[in-house]
């Protein structure tokens, strides 16, 4: 189960840094939204009354930056728990199972890498391991 817990960290590291990459050109392509609009209207790519209304483009932008900011800080967090699942902490093995039924939306390679990790994190093996039972509690027989 060892091998199992050190996937699970690592493939969620990789995962949440690529998904921070995409937050970073959600943000760029938020942020040149109307600018692309307005340049194929320029052009003449675009006919003017296929373009949406303004109030439309004003949202597109803000929803976009909500989106990215989320991405962001989910993805922190899940490399944080990934990192505390590395070191073997309760607290990372919780953490990594929210972010974990996250993945789950993220269909398909969130999906597949939050199920594993959920299963992986739900072993009473890996339970074990997480919480080891302190010597002081550990029965001796009696003589």
């Amino acid at each position: 189960m060892e091998k199992h817990i050190q996937l699970v960290g690592i493939l969620n590291i990789v995962y949440r840094g690529v998904l921070i990459v995409a937050a970073f050109l959600l943000l760029i392509l938020g942020a040149w939204f109307g600018h692309f609009f307005e340049t194929l209207l320029h052009w003449g790519s675009l006919d003017p009354y296929d373009v949406p209304p303004q109030v439309v483009l004003d949202i597109i932008p803000i929803v976009v930056f909500a989106i990215a900011v989320i991405m962001f800080i989910v993805s922190v967090v899940g490399i944080v728990a990934a990192m505390g699942v590395l070191k073997r902490k309760e607290w990372g093995r919780i953490i990594m199972l929210v972010v974990s039924f996250v993945n789950l939306l993220h269909i398909p390679i969130g999906t597949a890498l939050g199920a594993y990790s959920i299963w992986v994190l739900m072993k009473d093996e890996t339970i074990r391991v997480f919480n080891p039972t302190p010597r002081s509690q550990v029965t001796s027989p009696t003589v």
